[in-house]
């Protein structure tokens, strides 16, 4: 399993798990639409570091900093087809609280996504 932090691995295991019960804005054109909340959350908890958040069209998007780095694992939802948002100008990374993240995000959402990535990351 994938103890140490490693974007790389991480990334590549996080496109195959998340789905629509990870959240319902996914799509199989855009799969990491609407991840960026629980995404982020789920990756403090196994790996540590600080969740940020920069605002968006009136809402927040949130991503984490590990090892003294930004790491937006959801940044691919910007470029894909059907985008909701444009990509930040620049970043604000405003640290935040788990418990900002995790608003209005089921525990179900949650639950899925972080057995789904520990689950993809025991094969890698």
């Amino acid at each position: 399993m994938q103890t140490t932090f490693d974007e790389t691995v991480i990334r590549r295991a996080l496109r195959k798990t998340w789905s629509l019960e990870t959240a319902t804005q996914w799509t199989p054109e855009n799969p990491a639409s609407g991840q960026c909340n629980v995404t982020a959350a789920v990756i403090f908890d196994l790996f540590g570091g600080e969740i940020l958040r920069t605002r968006l069209a009136g809402v927040w998007h949130y991503y984490n900093r590990i090892e003294g780095n930004r790491v937006d694992f959801t940044d691919s939802q910007f470029s894909s087809p059907g985008a909701l948002f444009a990509a930040p100008a620049r970043y604000d990374d405003e640290p935040t609280t788990r418990a900002a993240a995790m608003t209005g995000i089921p525990n179900g959402e949650y639950d899925a996504l972080k057995s789904a990535l520990l689950s993809e990351l025991q094969t890698m």
